[in-house]
């Protein structure tokens, strides 16, 4: 079996490739490619020391012929486009990063003719392969792809599954007791119920302060806010419930995600540049650091996050393995990805693309089953979706009226005006 990276000089990478070396699949080849040569070259060494199957391509082309699955993790511009993009929307009065906000619609507008052109190409070259994306933002690459292209195309984020291992630590069990009752967009998602061998469980924590406080890792939301909602959403959705709280805890920082990440990465690289580096210590490192500093700057913790123990259970590295040994072994495993709706979420239309739990066999992902959404959250998650709708609309545009168009459509843009100025401040894409 081949399995393609596109994007193989990323940071993400050499956790692909350790995850699938120790798994079970039968791998003959994993194949890098990546635009930036010298990134990938780092990447491809350090890759190459946890298995012996990787393979540099120069070539897209030669990267993803033949594979079974390829996949994607692109971002175009660098971290540096993302550091600039959260600093530009700052400066203009919103909070989010590269999902959420304008920094997220930048980052989707870069991305999108790339994406499909790789989704396009995988069509023609391997059309029996599976496109598996953690190209952010996941949900607006994911629709843009299987908008535009032919090819079979499942978006991951590891965000669902994070939340289900909290709520299931919180409740005594393990994950594996468990079944939940999720919906959603990518980085708009809401746990509605748990239940634990068969029996609903989530009405044991609304009036539990301190176990509802320790779901999440930062102060995110108070348990009054989550007992009055009755739903457990996912950390994003600080920025939509909470945009002034989180703007000014980034103002108060003086810096913003993207831009600490883009110190991390510079570090990393050249620490790996020495000749005397142990490059898997240099690495481990790095990604130890990284993750303590998630959701740090926007929820106004003064020391960084320390690991859960069960972190080791979730990842994107994780849930790329999943899918790949639940198509290839035709397991039937429930995993939550983004695919097309199908009826699941009954306000969004059946073509766009949703986050919901999947039975993932060789004949990929389906959604489980058809949800209604709770009056309460309906509007955003409705909102939302006509936002991505948009963008993906105004990417293949280029026009700048129709990118207005959908900025102004996000919940965290005040009006037209105010979409207008972000738009000639971010672009040209």
């Amino acid at each position: 079996m081949k399995i393609a990276i596109i994007g193989g000089g990323g940071v993400r990478t050499p956790l692909l490739v350790n995850g699938l070396a120790q798994s079970d699949l039968p791998i003959s080849e994993i194949a890098l490619f990546d635009i930036d040569g010298a990134r990938l070259a780092a990447m491809g060494s350090l890759a190459a020391a946890f298995s012996r199957h990787v393979r540099v391509h120069d070539d897209a082309r030669a990267c993803v012929a033949g594979a079974s699955f390829v996949l994607l993790s692109i971002r175009v511009g660098g971290i540096a486009a993302r550091a600039r993009d959260e600093a530009i929307a700052v400066a203009h009065g919103v909070a989010g990063q590269e999902t959420v906000g304008p920094g997220g619609f930048a980052m989707a507008m870069r991305t999108i003719p790339h994406a499909i052109e790789y989704a396009r190409l995988v069509e023609r070259e391997s059309p029996d392969a599976w496109i598996v994306s953690f190209t952010n933002p996941v949900g607006i690459v994911t629709q843009a792809m299987t908008s535009a292209a032919g090819a079979r195309v499942i978006g991951i984020c590891d965000t669902p599954t994070e939340l289900f291992e909290d709520v299931a630590h919180v409740l005594g069990v393990e994950s594996s007791r468990c079944s939940f009752d999720y919906f959603g967009l990518n980085h708009l998602g809401w746990l509605r119920e748990a239940a634990v061998d068969g029996e609903p469980r989530l009405h044991t924590l609304w009036s539990d302060a301190d176990r509802l406080r320790q779901i999440y890792r930062a102060p995110l939301f108070e348990p009054a806010f989550l007992r009055e909602l009755r739903l457990l959403p996912t950390e994003y959705l600080y920025y939509y419930y909470f945009p002034e709280r989180a703007l000014a805890n980034v103002q108060k920082a003086g810096v913003t995600r993207g831009q600490v990440i883009q110190a991390l990465n510079d570090r990393l690289f050249e620490d790996l540049a020495r000749s005397d580096a142990d490059q898997r210590d240099v690495y481990g490192r790095y990604v130890v650091s990284r993750n303590a500093g998630y959701m740090q700057i926007e929820s106004g913790l003064s020391e960084p996050l320390t690991p859960s123990p069960w972190a080791a259970l979730t990842g994107y590295d994780k849930i790329a393995l999943s899918v790949l040994q639940a198509i290839h072994f035709d397991t039937n495993a429930i995993i939550p990805l983004n695919v097309l709706n199908r009826g699941a979420i009954r306000e969004i239309d059946d073509r766009d693309v949703v986050e919901v739990p999947c039975r993932v066999n060789a004949d990929g992902a389906r959604p489980l089953a058809a949800v209604d959404v709770p009056a309460s959250v309906r509007s955003l998650l409705t909102r939302v979706k006509e936002y991505e709708r948009l963008t993906v609309g105004a990417a293949a545009s280029g026009k700048a009226a129709d990118a207005e168009c959908a900025l102004a459509a996000n919940p965290l843009v005040r009006d037209a005006e105010h979409a207008s100025q972000l738009v000639a401040a971010l672009g040209p894409w």
